[in-house]
């Protein structure tokens, strides 16, 4: 390839006006420099060296001096609602929502800010109000996440599930597990006022947004005993071995039951061992266990414990494998398994826990919704000590 001459006339030209160009710029800096107060500069070295404290102080000077400073008045907001000074953060929001000199987006911004103030502040209905006139602007995707939020805070499931069917429709990504927990809480609140039909709705509901959804088959077996309709109360909970059969250990109790009440013990806790060596539980051995135990006796208890530690050992297991050496063992070994017992009891009760996949918040009870994150069917139905074998 030939190189062309006047290429190399060209480049000192192009030269000259990258240096002209870097000098007005230079200028434009230093100039947009020197018109900032020096209170400016303290507040930027102050967060620089890790002192906010005093570069609020630094930032506070400047907004005195200079009312112009618009982006200044929401970083400081913003920095004041960090720290927990909330009314603050609020009055400094609040000052940017109401000037009338605020271009529309910026107003926007604040109007934002200012929601999420009053959302750390717990004024819910004064975060709602601003949130939901932000749905149609830039700011529609967070604005409904935090909506989805309040309604959640304050139990308004109905609601819940339209904001979720909005925001499912702006992110594209599915919320069919959000709503079906707010159908199965609304039908737990008419379970509770004792409105079967209602709850049945629901119900239906849940299973129609999201057929895996096992609280809902939960629910409908609790409602068919309430009703005392007890075969339909097992086959609801027998579905959720097709669902996600991991949750089987949250209804052996009362699947149990319903087979009592029908004089069938036998066949549910034929069903149940099945479960138990198709999907092995600690939860799921215990009621086994129990049952075994007063059906059966001490012997082909201790024997199913026993089985069941070969195939998964577990210091839970080991503990339920004491508890059924001490009904058989004579007065003298008693004792001793006793004490073996209490040690290693003293041992399991961190482990005897759920753990939030999410947040890894522990709980001694079962959560559909995580108290700590407020994620939905984050718990797996598993004890802590499980899901560490499992890994």
């Amino acid at each position: 390839m030939e190189i062309e001459f006047w290429w190399l006339l060209a480049f000192p030209l192009f030269f000259g006006l990258g240096w002209i160009a870097a000098r007005i710029d230079i200028k434009q800096l230093l100039s947009e420099s020197r018109a900032l107060p020096m209170s400016y500069f303290k507040g930027l070295n102050f967060l620089l060296n890790e002192q906010p404290d005093k570069a609020i102080e630094a930032f506070i000077e400047v907004v005195k001096v200079d009312p112009q400073t618009v982006e200044l008045h929401f970083a400081l907001g913003n920095l004041f609602r960090r720290r927990g000074e909330v009314e603050r953060a609020i009055r400094m929001h609040q000052n940017l929502v109401e000037r009338a000199d605020l271009g529309q987006e910026q107003k926007l911004n604040a109007m934002f800010e200012l929601a999420r103030d009053y959302l750390k502040a717990g004024l819910l209905d004064r975060a709602e109000e601003l949130f939901a006139k932000l749905q149609s602007s830039p700011h529609a995707e967070a604005a409904s996440k935090h909506l989805l939020e309040i309604y959640q805070q304050e139990k308004e499931w109905a609601r819940a599930i339209e904001t979720a069917r909005e925001l499912g429709k702006i992110t594209n990504q599915s919320y069919q597990k959000e709503v079906a927990n707010f159908y199965c809480e609304l039908a737990a609140y008419e379970i509770m006022h004792s409105r079967p039909q209602n709850a049945r709705a629901h119900l239906d509901a849940a299973l129609a947004n999201h057929r895996k959804c096992v609280r809902a088959s939960i629910l409908l077996g609790d409602l068919e005993m309430l009703e005392k309709q007890h075969e339909k109360a097992i086959e609801a909970w027998k579905r959720i071995e097709s669902q996600n059969p991991a949750y089987l250990s949250l209804i052996a109790e009362k699947l149990l039951n319903a087979y009592r009440q029908l004089d069938k013990t036998d066949e549910g806790l034929h069903l149940l061992r099945g479960y138990l060596s198709n999907y092995p539980s600690l939860d799921l051995l215990n009621v086994v266990f129990q049952a075994t135990l007063t059906r059966q006796g001490a012997e082909p208890a201790y024997q199913l414990v026993r089985y069941e530690m070969k195939r998964a050992p577990s210091l839970l297991g080991l503990d339920k494998l004491l508890e059924a050496q001490m009904l058989e063992a004579p007065l003298e070994r008693r004792h001793d398994l006793e004490l073996m017992k209490n040690l290693v009891h003293s041992h399991t009760r961190g482990l005897a826990m759920y753990r939030c996949e999410t947040c890894g918040f522990r709980a001694r009870q079962f959560y559909w919704h995580c108290p700590a994150c407020g994620g939905w069917e984050t718990y797996p139905p598993r004890r802590t000590e499980e899901d560490e074998l499992a890994a």
